[in-house]
């Protein structure tokens, strides 16, 4: 088993045993705001018309996320393979966890094993225009803005009118990015 390790968090695969601790992300408006609107998840088998990652712990490419201080669940990150030499990064934390660098920390330490280990040429990610603290993590962690797409949802939520951005980082432009 792979462990991926920073000063702060420890990474490991996930598991069924995190299931619970995945529903209890989705069932915070705050942490789905910008996935869907803020509308709580509550239902164990999540939404079947989901666009976003939604993991049970049986995923082969979503890490968990606990404090190497007290081994508690931070949340999820996930490396998932759009081919054979790209990946798109995503992240979910708790609202406990937020402001701390636990995002940029762990998004962080897979970026760096996805171009060490993974074979990864290309990561990217992306998310809502208005969610600026997503944004600033994929600026942290050396990702440049690449686009905008548009979004066109039955049910808008707010601030979907700008779209979604999306930022990418290259293998030629990583060098082993220290921790933030």
């Amino acid at each position: 088993m792979i462990l991926l390790q920073t000063k702060r968090l420890m990474l490991r695969p996930c598991r069924p045993s995190d299931r619970a601790d995945f529903i209890d992300l989705e069932r915070d408006p705050q942490v789905m705001r910008f996935l869907n609107g803020g509308h709580a998840v509550d239902q164990e088998e999540g939404d079947p018309n989901a666009t976003f990652l939604m993991p049970r712990g049986t995923e082969p490419h979503v890490w968990t996320a606990f404090r190497t201080s007290n081994v508690a669940f931070v949340g999820w990150f996930c490396l998932w393979p759009e081919n054979e030499k790209s990946a798109e990064l995503g992240y979910r934390l708790r609202r406990t966890e937020w402001g701390q660098g636990f995002a940029s920390e762990g998004a962080l330490a897979l970026v760096n094993w996805g171009f060490s280990s993974g074979g990864y040429d290309t990561i990217a990610a992306c998310t809502m225009a208005v969610n600026h603290a997503s944004r600033r993590v994929m600026e942290k962690i050396g990702m440049t803005y690449v686009r905008t797409v548009s979004v066109d949802l039955p049910d808008p939520m707010p601030g979907s009118a700008y779209g979604e951005v999306w930022y990418a980082l290259m293998r030629a432009k990583w060098n082993g990015l220290s921790q933030p």
